[in-house]
């Protein structure tokens, strides 16, 4: 049975893999496919040969990333590897939960060096190539060493309470699980531009002036108020920019990339903003938690009817009962899950965006929304010419020509 679950596994990174790399190709071969009447004249003909070859680079070097993660993978299951490293961490201590977390810090460590080369070439030859990349060195490695603390800390604390519930509460563990992954998502949505972006960004309130005038207008003509307005270094990273609402309750907080100041008009800075708050009045952040806790819920349940099987932590080369291995076994499993429910969710997404356009456009910011998107897209080099089912597969966002007619529909109905 474990090399048949083996057998499974492959398949399934296999299938995942050609998904993944099939969508890709569409993507490439569609961008040449003629730009939407509503985008004409957003690139002249020399930026568009700049955006089609920024688009190419990208593509190649994701390709390359990909098929060596592919490959990497293949190895370690092929040849047992996570088995080795279960035993070597029991070999290292008696303690059952820190043999868990130090698989985990390992197994972080791996996947961290393998990614740092693609995402150190992507900053410092691509994004500088085509003058977007204001990193530094210092910055870079800074962020990457803080990036692996925070992530392996944040998840060790987590994975270990959980499997100090399943040694506690063996089978019944994944309701207490659920409950404590619900406190740890709500907390994180609350505080997270707290605790997490100071560490790597410094964020100032927007000072006295027009933007915050402007901004404070349109948010009492939205029927609501926000003190929490800040102002982010997003530029000590890059030129792109970016604006968005974080948290909720007292805790709720808009957040502005300092170079939305540099590309943008105050006028389409708040139509940006407005678009935000459109996510706020229909509560996409509160929908989307709880239906990351039922996510959670749904696959801890059925994790708890596994954790005890021994073929599990067999497939990939245990020896002996695994609960981490187990639980690497399972999440290897639900690939074909994820990739049935990517649409859905991609629609779900892409449908909150056009209620949140629409809030705009209803608003009476529907012009200097398209307006400011147009500036974001033809900025950031943007792909105008996806193919249409990688937007049906994985697209959160519609593309900027949909969103441009449903803008524009919006207002007509308003």
């Amino acid at each position: 049975m474990a090399h048949t679950l083996l057998i499974l596994i492959i398949a399934f990174v296999t299938l995942e893999f050609i998904v993944s790399s099939v969508l890709s190709w569409l993507n490439t071969r569609w961008m040449t496919h003629p730009v939407p009447p509503e985008l004409e004249g957003l690139y002249d003909e020399e930026k568009y040969r700049r955006q089609q070859d920024y688009m190419r680079t990208n593509k190649r070097v994701a390709l390359v990333a990909r098929c060596v993660s592919f490959g990497l993978t293949l190895i370690i299951l092929g040849c047992g590897l996570l088995g080795w490293l279960d035993n070597l961490c029991k070999g290292w201590t008696n303690v059952p939960v820190l043999q868990v977390l130090l698989f985990l810090v390992i197994y972080n460590l791996f996947n961290t060096v393998i990614a740092l080369p693609f995402s150190y070439y992507s900053t410092f030859v691509i994004e500088e190539r085509f003058g977007f990349n204001r990193t530094t060195h210092k910055t870079f490695w800074l962020d990457a060493l803080k990036s692996f603390l925070v992530s392996t800390v944040l998840s060790a604390v987590l994975l270990g309470v959980v499997y100090w519930l399943y040694q506690t509460f063996g089978q019944q563990f994944w309701i207490w699980a659920t409950l404590v992954c619900a406190v740890f998502i709500i907390f994180f949505t609350m505080f997270y531009s707290n605790l997490i972006v100071p560490l790597f960004n410094k964020q100032t309130p927007l000072p006295e002036g027009e933007l915050r005038t402007a901004i404070t207008d349109a948010i009492t003509s939205f029927g609501s108020r926000f003190k929490d307005i800040y102002l982010i270094d997003g530029s000590k990273h890059s030129t792109k920019a970016n604006a968005y609402f974080t948290g909720f309750g007292p805790k709720k907080r808009i957040v502005l990339y300092d170079t939305l100041q540099d590309q943008m008009t105050n006028e389409e800075i708040v139509a940006v903003l407005a678009h935000e708050f459109g996510h706020y009045k229909h509560r996409d952040t509160f929908r989307n938690m709880i239906i990351s806790i039922v996510t959670i819920a749904v696959n801890l349940f059925i994790f708890s009817l596994l954790v005890g099987n021994p073929d599990l932590p067999a497939a990939l080369g245990g020896t002996a009962p695994s609960f981490i291995l187990a639980l690497v076994a399972f999440s290897l499993l639900l690939s074909p899950i994820d990739i049935v429910l990517s649409p859905i969710g991609s629609a779900i997404s892409r449908r909150a965006e056009y209620r949140a356009d629409a809030f705009a456009a209803e608003h009476g910011h529907g012009e200097t929304l398209i307006s400011g998107l147009k500036k974001l897209a033809a900025h950031a080099l943007s792909n105008l010419t996806p193919h249409p089912l990688v937007v049906w597969y994985s697209y959160s966002h519609p593309t900027l020509a949909q969103r441009i007619r449903a803008i524009r529909l919006a207002k007509q109905a308003d």
